[in-house]
C-alpha cells in the first residue's frame, strides 16, 4: 500500500504526533551520545566548587538579570579567543546547575573575566558603570553594597548542589552560614565575578 503525504498534511493532528516523533529522534541520536563523552561529563583539571560566598554571589547574578546581558560561553572563533581567552568547553560547567551559557552580548562575555580587575574595580562598576567604562549602558546596582546576607540558606544550597554531584564536603556545608553571613552582597558577587574562568584560562 503506498502511503499518501496528503493524508498528514491535512490533519492536523496526525501532522503534529509525526513532527513530535521526528523531533524525537532527533533529539535522542544527537543528545544521547554525549552523556557518555568523558569530555562533556568530567570537570577539567583544576575546576573546584564554588564556595559559599561564589554560589551566594552566582544566586545574586541570576536574580540581578545579568545572564541577560552577559553570556559566559566563548566560542572557538578566533575574534572570540583573542578578545575573550580560551574557548569554553563543557567540562568547566559539569557543576553549574543551571548552566549560564547564554547567547546575547548586551554587554561582554564573563567566561575569562575572573582576575582581570581588581575587585575595587568590580566595585566602582557596580556603583557606577560609566565610572569605568564611559560607553556602558549597564544600569548600577548601589543596593548590593547595601543588601547583607544572612546565610541562612546557604548550607541547604550547597546541600542541593551536592545531591546534582558536585563535591561538597560536610565541612563546606557546616561552615557556609558563617562564610557568608555579615558579608555584603556586593561582595559574594564580585567574589563569583572573580571565580570565573579559573580552570581553565
Amino acid at each position: 500500500m503506498k502511503f499518501n503525504h496528503e493524508i498528514v498534511e491535512k490533519n492536523i493532528g496526525l501532522l503534529g504526533i509525526f513532527t513530535v516523533i521526528a523531533i524525537s529522534i532527533g533529539g535522542l541520536v544527537q543528545i544521547t551520545p554525549l552523556l557518555f563523552q568523558k569530555d562533556t561529563t568530567e570537570p577539567v583539571n583544576g575546576l573546584r566548587p564554588y564556595s559559599a560566598l561564589e554560589l551566594e554571589g552566582r544566586d545574586i547574578y541570576i536574580r540581578e538579570g545579568c545572564v541577560g546581558c552577559h553570556s559566559q560561553m566563548i566560542r572557538p572563533l578566533r575574534a572570540e579567543t583573542e578578545r575573550y581567552g580560551h574557548y569554553s568547553v563543557a567540562g568547566e560547567s559539569v557543576w553549574d546547575h543551571p548552566f549560564l551559557w547564554g547567547s546575547k552580548r548586551t554587554g561582554p562575555d564573563l567566561a575569562r573575566v575572573g582576575g582581570r580587575y581588581s575587585d575595587k574595580w568590580h566595585e566602582v562598576h557596580l556603583l557606577d558603570p560609566r565610572a569605568v567604562v564611559p560607553q556602558s549602558n549597564m544600569p548600577a546596582f548601589p543596593w548590593l553594597a547595601e543588601n547583607v546576607l544572612d546565610g541562612e540558606l546557604t548550607a541547604k544550597k550547597m546541600e542541593v548542589f551536592r545531591g546534582f554531584g558536585v563535591p561538597y564536603s560536610q565541612e563546606d556545608i557546616d561552615n557556609a552560614k558563617n562564610a557568608v553571613e555579615g558579608k555584603t552582597e556586593m561582595q559574594a558577587l564580585i567574589a563569583y565575578l572573580q571565580s570565573l574562568g579559573h580552570a581553565l584560562k
